[in-house]
Parts: C-alpha cells; structure tokens; sequence
C-alpha cells in the first residue's frame, strides 16, 4: 500500500488533510481518487489506514478507518552526527539509507578538516521524507541546523549511548557492543578525512566512546551506514 505523509496539526478526530506536495502525489501522480484506501503516516510515530472521501486542487480529506500504532519502527532512537561531506551526493546517500535502516535523527555536522560547502537541510529533510514513505516507516527523522562540532560536545545526551567510530582505534570494535541497552544511541561520523586527534581527545572528554568499525577504512557515508546497521540490525 502507498504510504503518504500528513504532518500531526492536519488530524481532527477520524479525519486526516492532505495538501500541498503529497496532494499533488496523490492525486497527479499516483492518480488516487475518491474511495480509495490508503496508509498515512503523521511522522511522529503513528500510521492509520484511511478512505478518501473527497479531493479537489487544494485538499484531500481522508477518514480513518484503521489504527496501525507505531509502525516499522526500533526499539532505539538513534541519532548520526555526521560532518557535511564534499560530495552532496554522499550526503545526500547517508540520509537516505540511515532514515530506511531506522535512523530518528540527523546532525549535520562543521569539523576541523570539514570541506568548505553549503549545508542542504531541506534537501535532506525532503530526502528523509521520501526514505521515510518508500520503506514504511511511521517517523520521520528530523534534520538539525549544521552545528559547529564543539557545540555539539557540549550538549547534554542522557540516556544515551555516545559512539564515535574512528580509524586509529582498534578496540572496540562496535559489533563487540552489541546489543547496546540504552533507549538512545548517538554516532558521530567524521569527514573525508576524519576527526582531527584533537576532535577525538575532545570527544572522549565529553563522554564519547571510541569506537572501530572494522580494520579497514571506509568512507565516511559508508561509515554511517555500517554503525547504524551494527546498532540498529543487530541479532
């Protein structure tokens, strides 16, 4: 069933409006009319099967006729930190997979050896709404402001488990972590050319745990892909 988003303010009772972009993809492109069932999802953890009972040029108004809860979601909020990547299409690829293995949020983060460029947030918002629909999910993960990497070390993450994958550590590697029983886990991924050693001892002292993911070296997206797989997918 084709999944379409409606954000928490257009719900009132059983009945559920539809506008803008999704309207134009439910009516012009996926041509849904009037009878038709199908599954919304509000983006903050609830999916309703529902019934189009009538649609113009401006509004879709659709009434409920099925609850599914919390749907195709983990048990763990994960949040990536992720420096802004040289190549848009990298970071364009992180967002996109990490929101369809499970991640719940994304911090574009500004580094020491970070490549000078424009963070793309409604891009990547857009980006993870579009991963979020496609693979069946009920929330949708929310994009941060770019912040400064000291900033973000200075924020206080309770209950949560702080992970910081880096290339000159050998142990642990992340996988000998798992499961991880904290309700949150957070991973801070590092540029094209990683954390400076600096960035790393700072880390550490904020509470972060290094971590390997592996002994070789992977590239950035990559890497976030590979540390929320390991804490997302494990057995």
């Amino acid at each position: 069933m084709e999944y379409f988003y409606s954000p928490p303010e257009s719900f009132q009772g059983n009945d559920i409006r539809i506008e803008g972009e999704e309207l134009a993809h439910l009516s012009h492109v996926m041509r849904r009319k009037e009878g038709d069932t199908i599954r919304v999802v509000d983006g903050v953890g609830h999916a309703f099967e529902a019934r189009i009972v009538d649609i113009d040029r401006r509004t879709a108004r659709c009434a409920i006729t099925a609850r599914l809860g919390r749907l195709n979601e983990p048990l763990q909020a994960v949040t990536i930190a992720a420096a802004v990547l040289k190549s848009g299409a990298a970071y364009d690829f992180l967002i996109e997979k990490c929101t369809e293995l499970g991640v719940s949020a994304f911090v574009p983060l500004l580094t020491e050896r970070t490549i000078p460029g424009k963070a793309k947030r409604n891009r990547w918002q857009k980006l993870a709404l579009a991963a979020m629909k496609q693979c069946g999910r009920s929330v949708l993960p929310s994009v941060a402001e770019l912040t400064p990497l000291e900033d973000f070390f200075q924020e206080q993450f309770p209950s949560t488990a702080c992970l910081i994958p880096h290339e000159t550590v050998r142990s642990p590697e992340i996988a000998e972590l798992m499961p991880l029983t904290a309700p949150r886990v957070a991973i801070c991924i590092g540029p094209e050319g990683g954390f400076s050693d600096a960035e790393v001892t700072l880390a550490a002292s904020a509470g972060w745990t290094p971590v390997s993911l592996g002994p070789r070296r992977l590239r950035a997206e990559t890497a976030a892909v590979v540390a929320a797989t390991l804490v997302l997918l494990h057995p």
